[in-house]
């Protein structure tokens, strides 16, 4: 990697700490040695994911896994929607690209990844990842309780339903370890859609989704930290995780009930999404050209989010690129801004870029993941409804700022 790219994502993981310090409820009290454990537990998790042989075939075996997923699951879409599914078409294609279907060839995919999650779970083979995991959070940052475990959970579970695991102690959770929680879950991307955007992006990605959603847990706590510095004293204790389903049966079927909400949310926040931004695209090209090309709030992103993209270590002449999918992913959601950096040419980022990119926008750090954890969260616990829209704005800071710092670090270590 280049000297200089180097020192600008050094520079960038010492900004991106200051960066939070104005949110702090109290700055005098915040442990920098937990802070910089964090940190370098990052860089230690990155390193060992992508560098150490037998961890990085590991992933690349995942990544065979998630090719046979997909196969599998195309079976099961070309039967009940035919070549729509991805079956043989009844007509000559002259442009294959425009066969593909999103809606019915790659986000079914969502669906079996939910009931295989849940089938897992009930397997107790997922507990015993999260909590593999969890320990080693709760060792080096101290790390414990409820609030440890579902941010652990995250990794491979989403925003609403990790909380699920530990709802009885929701109530009696302190102010930061609701932060964490809400921090956690957007900071990292369900296992569900994780494998969405690997099939989108590449199926090798699907290694440094996962690394990117491990190196998210201490980089939430380190945030949290920092904007609610206490101690864990407090912490509940957890013995084991609760048993979710009665049977195998049971998990399968709920959890593809679950991946088809899921599935039908996507659809529908994307139509939705997608429409407002052609409106708004609309009303600002009325606005004069600007350096000669028409304004358009991708544009607008990226000149706001630049500096951001430069201090991860990305050169400037491709920053307002990665800046304006930043952008996107914290107004919109990292669905269209993933769906817009796949649709780029060969030639509009660097691979080195790139990968920074991936990790910066894979979460779920956007102003509707505030929404949805007030309602889905406070559904749990109707008395905390308050502190979690009180919270909201400082978890939606602190998940992307952990993000930004997530990309800086692969930037130097990959």
């Amino acid at each position: 990697m280049d000297l200089m790219l180097t020192a600008q994502a050094l520079l960038g993981i010492v900004a991106f700490v200051a960066l939070a310090l104005p949110l702090s409820s109290g700055i005098r009290r915040i442990r920098w040695k937990l802070v910089s454990i964090a940190i370098l537990l990052q860089f230690a998790i990155c390193a060992l994911l992508l560098k150490v042989p037998v961890l990085a075939d590991g992933l690349k075996e995942i990544n065979g896994a998630v090719i046979a997923l997909s196969s599998a699951t195309t079976r099961g879409t070309t039967f009940v929607y035919g070549y729509l599914g991805g079956g043989p078409t009844p007509f000559t294609v002259t442009n294959p690209g425009a066969a593909v279907t999103f809606a019915f060839q790659i986000l079914p995919l969502v669906i079996v990844m939910s009931a295989l999650s849940a089938l897992l779970w009930y397997w107790r083979v997922l507990p015993l990842v999260i909590r593999s995991i969890a320990f080693l959070f709760e060792r080096t940052l101290g790390t414990r309780g409820p609030a440890g475990l579902v941010s652990t959970a995250n990794i491979f579970m989403g925003q609403v339903e990790a909380p699920l695991l530990v709802r009885p102690y929701l109530a009696r959770m302190t102010q930061y370890e609701l932060l964490l929680v809400m921090t956690a879950g957007m900071a990292t991307i369900a296992g569900s859609v994780m494998v969405i955007y690997a099939s989108m992006l590449g199926s090798d990605m699907l290694g440094h989704l996962i690394t990117k959603s491990i190196m998210a847990i201490p980089a939430a706590i380190l945030f949290a930290h920092v904007m609610l510095p206490e101690d864990n004293s407090s912490s509940q204790d957890l013995e084991t995780p609760p048993r979710l389903y009665q049977s195998s049966m049971d998990a399968v079927t709920r959890g593809t009930s679950d991946g088809l909400n899921i599935y039908l949310n996507i659809l529908a926040i994307l139509i939705v999404l997608i429409a407002f931004v052609a409106l708004l695209n609309g009303v600002v090209g009325t606005l004069p050209d600007v350096a000669g090309a028409p304004l358009t709030l991708e544009r607008i992103a990226g000149w706001i989010f630049a500096p951001i993209a430069w201090l991860m270590g990305i050169p400037w002449a491709e920053a307002q690129t990665t800046g304006s999918l930043l952008g996107i992913k914290s107004i919109l959601n990292e669905f269209i801004a993933f769906l817009q950096l796949a649709d780029m040419p060969a030639g509009a980022l660097s691979e080195h870029s790139r990968l920074i990119t991936i990790y910066a926008i894979a979460g779920f750090a956007n102003l509707s993941s505030i929404g949805i954890q007030i309602s889905g969260i406070g559904a749990m616990a109707p008395e905390r409804r308050n502190d979690l829209a009180n919270l909201g704005f400082r978890a939606l800071v602190a998940a992307t700022l952990a993000a930004c710092m997530n990309g800086a670090i692969v930037g130097i270590v990959a």
